[in-house]
């Protein structure tokens, strides 16, 4: 069983939690789309049951970032993730915004998500997105009531996964204002996971040249990273991979090259930058357990080109 914690869009009312149970028989996409509801003050969306997890004690999921390009560059990265997922199966799948070229319109859901990633939407693997600049240029509400974005109608929002082993929560980075702020003040405080991951699109660390480090994000964010110990923070944005030196204690990602990589964008001598890639596209691979985090960034090729873990015990 997984739980979803949303945001209402009526702010007078509190955060509920959704408990889903996966149906014997799954349904089909048709039912699934269906489900779309309209959501009103104080109403919930419940995202569809076909994608729920069950509770484990140990997760297995991929994270990929600027993919949604409809063409042969996101098949192959779909292809391979699907590869992976044979040899051992997500939980769930994460994006890191970005999910559909050019400007997030639910005409491209079809061609850029349903299309290259079938054959794991096949499987009942869950997506979960957060928004990225590309998703918002034709409005949020599409994306946020996809249902298999299990956005849940909110553009930021809190998963839980493991009994308590990880909390996500999924920010947007594209209009961090002071509502999502106080939300995740208060969701950071109050969750009692083994592990705090952050998810949000724009970095606040990064070394590529063509966008970099968001400093304004920075400044508002990483207090409260910090403060409630967060050890994990994944983005995308820029089209390249990066692993940064822990910053006090949250060690950060960039993964934003799922479908566009920009190849060359990263400064060599960053003094932050710990490891990279900006060669081809990639996704990344992560298992969490109690003690640690083990990652993998994997190319479109199948190459792995960086790996690693972070434990609590090095904080």
């Amino acid at each position: 069983e997984s739980l979803i914690e949303y945001k209402l869009q009526d702010k007078r009312s509190s955060a509920r939690k959704d408990n889903v149970q996966m149906k014997p028989n799954g349904i089909s996409r048709r039912q699934a789309l269906a489900s779309i509801a309209t959501i009103s003050a104080g109403a919930l969306i419940k995202p569809s049951s076909i994608f729920c997890s069950p509770v484990k004690d140990k997760i297995r999921l991929a994270l990929i970032g600027d993919w949604g390009t409809g063409d042969h560059d996101e098949a192959g990265t779909a292809r391979q993730m699907f590869t992976s997922h044979q040899r051992s199966p997500f939980d769930f799948v994460i994006s890191a915004g970005d999910n559909v070229y050019p400007n997030g319109s639910g005409r491209y859901f079809g061609k850029h998500f349903e299309q290259p990633f079938a054959d794991i939407l096949k499987d009942r693997v869950n997506f979960y997105a957060v928004l990225g600049n590309h998703d918002v240029d034709a409005g949020r509400e599409d994306q946020c009531q996809y249902p298999l974005f299990n956005m849940g109608g909110r553009n930021y929002y809190k998963i839980e996964k493991g009994n308590g082993l990880a909390d996500f929560f999924m920010l947007d980075s594209t209009d961090f204002d002071r509502g999502q702020e106080n939300w995740l003040e208060d969701s950071l405080r109050a969750s009692r996971a083994k592990w705090k991951i952050a998810v949000f699109h724009h970095p606040i660390y990064s070394s590529a040249r063509y966008h970099g480090s968001s400093l304004a994000l920075r400044k508002r964010l990483e207090p409260l990273l910090n403060r409630y110990g967060v050890r994990v923070a994944f983005s995308g944005h820029d089209h390249v991979y990066e692993r940064t030196k822990p910053q006090q204690a949250v060690q950060y990602f960039v993964s934003g090259a799922g479908g566009k990589c920009r190849r060359g964008d990263v400064d060599q001598g960053s003094s932050f930058r710990a490891a990279s890639f900006d060669q081809d596209n990639h996704f990344m691979v992560i298992e969490i357990d109690d003690k640690q985090v083990s990652f993998q960034a994997i190319s479109e090729t199948g190459v792995v080109v960086d790996n690693g873990l972070v434990t609590q015990a090095q904080f």
